[in-house]
């Protein structure tokens, strides 16, 4: 057990090369394009310092990566954390690649951090960070070479002061370089919800092709930050059943089903596991519940070979990046589970970002309605498209999803004369 432990632990780096070996390997692509693609084409490590309200200075490290340009400029995020490694900006501006294939948006992909923690940064430090990683990186991005987006810990604002950064750099007001951004300065109407938005509308369409109705259907959701309390609000409104939630202090589990609008007030106020009359869980009870629909909404890397026998749910919708493991992957299809991949299932929030880059672009800006609708659109065809795929080739929804995306790349590297 020991081995298969170590086995697992896997960066998402070697993950991801994985997961576009397996998918390769069955559209028969050339070695070298495969190659290609199993790199980033430029990673940027940066230092620069920041003057604390203490009066000290500290050096903070981050990164840039720009996975792959055949199809249009690189997009992605930029979290600040306190685990951030270059190995995971690599992998997540790989999987963000795929993720713009999977929807058909004219993006490869990047991805960015900052190794720091945001929770124990004043207000002021946490603006001279942002403003100091836009500076370092401000070289090699722009609304036509890079658009950097919101992650895990980074909010509206900070794209606010990294706009306002690059902006000031180059002498002109520039929009279009970030996502995510305040509505005051550019933003889309939308854009909060579409990561969780997008991942319900392909929950309905998976149910849609079993014939399972949502009245019928229980959900856990591990996570409770933006995609998993949006999307347990969307989910109840439709309704499902939400039993069981959690966030990083553990989880809260009532079969009856959990007042959503009370988990939210109570972790606004408090904590969730102040929740009356729930059962106090873990993150890792939460993921093995009986339950028809599980969301992992958190981090990747939670469901794994050594838990994965154990998970009871019908349908799993990654919301977050990463959330299961290759070999995790192998036996929920052999259990008969249907994986909706992130790269499909989160894409909501880069569809919408590509919407407001558009609007940026064009000085025009659309209704939330509108938005919405288009969004709806784009996710719908992207799962019909996965879907018949994988069905064609007797593969699971991930592997379809990624064989749409090489297939896109590869044509795009073909039509450029890189391969």
């Amino acid at each position: 057990m020991q081995k298969t432990v170590e086995r697992e632990n896997l960066n998402p780096y070697e993950i991801v090369q994985r997961q576009i070996d397996a998918a390769a390997a069955l559209l028969q692509l050339p070695s070298h394009a495969v190659e290609i693609l199993k790199r980033p084409k430029r990673v940027l490590a940066v230092s620069f310092p920041v003057k604390m309200d203490d009066g000290s200075v500290r050096v903070f490290e981050g990164f840039r990566s720009q996975h792959n340009d055949a199809v249009g400029p690189t997009k992605g995020g930029i979290r600040f954390h306190p685990d951030v490694t270059m190995d995971e900006v690599k992998a997540l501006s790989m999987w963000m690649s795929f993720k713009c294939g999977v929807v058909g948006l004219p993006y490869g992909g990047g991805k960015g951090g900052v190794i720091c923690d945001p929770h124990e940064l004043s207000p002021g430090e946490l603006e001279r960070v942002s403003r100091g990683f836009m500076e370092a990186i401000a070289d090699i991005v722009g609304p036509d070479t890079d658009i950097p987006a919101p992650d895990v810990y980074t909010t509206p604002q900070i794209m606010g002061w990294m706009m306002d950064t690059y902006s000031r750099l180059k002498g002109a007001y520039s929009p279009g370089v970030i996502t995510g951004k305040p509505i005051a300065v550019g933003g889309s109407k939308g854009r909060n919800e579409a990561t969780a938005r997008g991942c319900v509308f392909t929950i309905l369409e998976a149910l849609k092709d079993s014939g399972r109705k949502p009245a019928e259907t229980t959900v856990a959701i591990q996570g409770f930050g933006n995609a998993g309390r949006i999307a347990a609000r969307l989910l109840t409104e439709l309704g499902f059943r939400i039993v069981a939630v959690s966030d990083s202090r553990g989880g809260i589990y009532d079969r009856a089903g959990l007042n959503i609008q009370k988990v939210g007030q109570l972790k606004d106020a408090s904590t969730i596991l102040d929740y009356p009359g729930a059962t106090v869980i873990t993150n890792e009870q939460l993921l093995e519940l009986e339950v028809d629909l599980l969301i992992p909404a958190a981090l990747e890397n939670v469901i794994t070979a050594e838990n994965a026998e154990r998970i009871r749910a019908k349908w799993i919708a990654e919301a977050a990046n990463g959330p299961t493991t290759p070999d995790a992957d192998k036996i929920l299809r052999e259990k008969g589970v249907v994986v909706i991949p992130d790269i499909l299932a989160n894409a909501g929030g880069v569809t919408v970002s590509y919407f407001e880059w558009v609007q940026n672009l064009m000085h025009y800006y659309w209704s939330e309605q509108e938005v919405n609708e288009k969004l709806q659109t784009a996710m719908v065809n992207a799962y019909r498209a996965v879907a018949e795929l994988a069905k064609k080739y007797n593969v699971d929804l991930r592997t379809g999803a990624y064989m749409i995306s090489l297939l896109r790349i590869k044509e795009a590297m073909e039509a450029r004369g890189w391969i």
